[in-house]
């Protein structure tokens, strides 16, 4: 995202996430505020993507959706879960929306999330 309040943002949440884990009392709150930002920049996956998110920590009080790792460049591969690391690395994947990985990445996440 290219607004500095919402990169702001990002980097507390990435820090929180760091420091305490998934702590459901700011992290959700936290989540529906960039999604907010995510609206008035008119990105509809980043939008979508974080309310499943923030849905998803409500329901489970945790992240289950695993990790992303990159085998090779053609296929994604799903790994064990790790929930704080899963969850930095779909937030991380906001702060730059002009790289295609990351938009391929964000998209599977909305599918794992929609699947769940």
């Amino acid at each position: 995202m290219e607004n500095k309040a919402a990169l702001k943002l990002i980097d507390k949440i990435l820090d929180d996430l760091d420091k305490t884990g998934i702590n459901t009392d700011t992290l959700i709150d936290d989540i529906k505020k960039l999604r907010t930002y995510a609206l008035e920049m008119q990105v509809p996956l980043v939008v979508k993507v974080l309310r499943l998110t923030y849905e998803h920590i409500e329901a489970n009080e945790t992240f289950l959706i695993p990790m992303l790792v990159d085998e090779d460049a053609e296929e994604e591969v799903i790994v064990e879960n790790e929930p704080v690391e899963s969850l930095k690395y779909l937030i991380a994947l906001t702060r730059n929306l002009n790289n295609k990985i990351n938009i391929a990445d964000l998209k599977e996440y909305r599918d794992l999330l929609n699947a769940y």
